[in-house]
């Protein structure tokens, strides 16, 4: 063994320099990593650092879930998921399909799921970011009704576990084109669910929430 001051490189905390915002930084990411749990570590990491460079939303959800698609064709969706897509896309209104494309890879997203919902919606190169973004709570949720929980859930400035309350003229939209797109749910239906809401619309400052449509007395939301 070498003795001490034989050419041997000694190191001392003096001698390593250690940049300021490193521990900060790396702590925080281990948090994110935790929280999301991405399916694919390595993908999600060059995600979530290059979304810090550019100055942009990283992929990290808001609160831990459970993990989510094991196989290559699990939806691999979540509500966690589906907030960070419309906190990274949901400004822009109109997306570019590969900008989609990138942030659907970006949160270890199956391609499958992506373009079933491309192709549920007709969509083109440029897409109305909502009426995606109603698809996809939809594929999530299962049936309309659960959708619209979900949808209000995301979109609402509610505090988390609050009333989840969206503008109705908002609901209205994104209601009517899921209804749209379901194809069984008739112009009648949806104006009764419109004219039973606006009562409670009326008393609440313009807005909905889900306690409203959920209540028993609401005419159905779906077929």
């Amino acid at each position: 063994m070498p003795a001490v001051g034989d050419d041997v490189p000694m190191y001392c905390s003096q001698q390593i320099n250690i940049p300021p915002d490193l521990p900060d930084i790396l702590k925080q990411f281990t948090k994110a990593a935790i929280r999301t749990q991405p399916n694919d570590v390595l993908q999600w990491s060059s995600a979530y650092f290059h979304a810090l460079a550019k100055g942009e939303t990283p992929p990290v959800k808001e609160r831990l879930e459970m993990p989510i698609a094991t196989q290559k064709t699990d939806t691999g969706l979540t509500a966690g998921i589906l907030s960070v897509l419309n906190r990274q896309l949901g400004p822009k209104k109109l997306v570019k399909l590969a900008d989609l494309e990138q942030k659907w890879k970006d949160n270890c997203l199956p391609n499958e799921r992506l373009y079933s919902l491309i192709q549920l919606g007709s969509f083109g190169d440029e897409i109305e970011w909502l009426k995606f973004f109603a698809l996809a709570c939809s594929a999530l949720a299962g049936n309309i009704t659960s959708a619209m929980k979900v949808i209000c859930e995301i979109l609402t400035r509610d505090p988390e576990g609050g009333a989840a309350r969206i503008p109705f003229d908002l609901f209205k939209e994104l209601y009517t084109y899921l209804a749209q797109i379901d194809g069984e749910i008739s112009e009648e239906q949806i104006e009764s669910v419109f004219t039973y809401l606006q009562y409670h619309v009326d008393k609440q400052s313009g807005v909905v929430q889900p306690r409203n449509f959920l209540n028993p007395d609401c005419p159905k939301l779906g077929p």
